[in-house]
C-alpha cells in the first residue's frame, strides 16, 4: 500500500479553502481550527511537491499547481461520494453535503421553499444552496447540480428536463392605453423594453418562436436590470414590454396586472437538472432530482390555465 497518498480528508481541507479563499473562514466552514487547516494544507503542498496557493493578507489564490489539484481533488472526492454511495443505496438514505444553484427569481420563488421539503425528507443530507444572476458551469464551480431555466445546455453536462416552461411578452394595461400595443415584432423597436441579462441569452436580443419559425429581435429601452423580478415590477409600474416565464407572471396576468402582447409568439425555456456527467449515478443527485421534479408537477404556478 502507498502510505504517501494524498489523504481525502487533506482534499477536503484543500478544495474548501479554494471555496472560501480564505483560511480562516474554511476553518469555520469545517468546525476546525485555522491552525489544523494550515497544518493539513501544508502537509499536502509537501507530499505533491508543489505550492497549491499565492497568499496575501486577506485572501488566498490558486497557484497554477493548485488549479490543477483542484480539478483533481473535487474529482476523487466525488468518486469516493459515489463509491459510498452505491454500496449504501440499497439500505440507507442518502447522505454528505448536496451543492445545488440556480437563478435568483427561480431559486428564491421555486426551488428554496422545495429543497426545504427535501431537507426535512432526508436529513443526513447537508444541503448548500446558491443563487446567481450567471449560467453556472456546474462541475467547474463545485456543484452537484443546478435548477436551470433555458434550454441551452452544454454538452458535456447531463441535463435532465424537470418542467415544461415558456417565456412571454407582456405590458401593463397602462403602458399599452399610452403607447398602443404591438401588432407586429418590428413594432417592438418603437417600444420600450424591458431587457433582463438572462443567463442564458444574449444581452438585448429575444429569441421568440411562432410555430416552427424562431426569429431574433433586439431590443433596447431605457431600462434593464440583471433581476427579473424587477423587471416584472417596471412592467407593472407602466414602465414597458418585458419577456418573462409563464410562472413568474402567472398571476399578473390573472389580477390584471399585465396583459399578454404578440400572444402567437413565445420562448421556449424549460425547466432543467443539469449535472456532470461523473454524477450521473449519484444518488444524492439522483433523489433530489426526482423530489424537485415530483413538487414541480405539482406546482400550481406551472401548470394552472391561462388566463381569461
Amino acid at each position: 500500500m502507498n502510505t504517501h497518498l494524498p489523504s481525502p480528508e487533506d482534499l477536503e481541507v484543500f478544495v474548501q479553502v479554494v471555496r472560501s479563499a480564505n483560511f480562516s473562514q474554511a476553518a469555520k466552514d469545517l468546525g476546525v481550527s485555522a491552525s489544523f487547516i494550515t497544518k493539513r494544507v501544508k502537509i499536502l503542498e509537501t507530499l505533491l511537491g508543489a505550492q497549491l496557493f499565492h497568499r496575501s493578507t486577506r485572501k488566498v489564490s490558486l497557484s497554477e499547481d493548485g488549479e490543477r489539484t483542484y480539478v483533481w481533488a473535487q474529482r476523487i472526492l466525488d468518486d469516493v461520494d459515489n463509491l459510498l454511495e452505491d454500496i449504501r443505496e440499497k439500505r440507507l438514505a442518502p447522505r454528505g453535503v448536496l451543492r445545488i444553484s440556480s437563478s435568483f427569481g427561480f431559486g428564491r420563488n421555486a426551488v428554496g421553499p422545495i429543497l426545504a421539503g427535501l431537507a426535512q425528507a432526508y436529513p443526513a443530507l447537508e444541503i448548500r444552496f446558491e443563487v446567481f444572476d450567471r449560467l453556472v458551469d456546474v462541475g467547474a464551480e463545485g456543484f452537484d447540480l443546478d435548477i436551470r431555466v433555458g434550454d441551452e445546455i452544454a454538452p458535456h453536462h447531463i441535463a435532465r428536463r424537470i418542467a415544461a416552461n415558456h417565456r412571454i411578452l407582456c405590458a401593463s394595461p397602462g403602458y399599452l392605453r399610452d403607447k398602443g400595443s404591438p401588432r407586429a415584432l418590428a413594432d417592438l423597436a418603437q417600444h420600450s423594453c424591458l431587457v433582463i441579462r438572462e443567463r442564458d441569452h444574449p444581452f438585448g436580443v429575444w429569441k421568440l418562436r411562432s410555430g416552427a419559425r424562431e426569429v431574433a429581435v433586439r431590443v433596447r429601452g431605457p431600462m434593464s436590470t440583471n433581476h427579473g423580478e424587477i423587471a416584472v415590477q417596471w412592467a407593472v409600474n407602466d414602465m414597458g414590454i418585458v419577456l418573462r416565464s409563464i410562472w413568474d407572471v402567472q398571476e399578473l396576468l390573472r389580477a390584471g396586472k399585465l396583459v399578454q402582447v404578440l400572444p402567437k409568439y413565445r420562448q421556449e425555456a424549460n425547466i432543467w437538472a443539469v449535472f456532470p456527467a461523473r454524477l450521473e449515478t449519484s444518488a444524492k443527485v439522483k433523489v433530489a432530482t426526482e423530489w424537485i421534479a415530483r413538487a414541480l408537477q405539482q406546482a400550481p404556478f406551472l401548470h394552472a390555465a391561462p388566463p381569461a
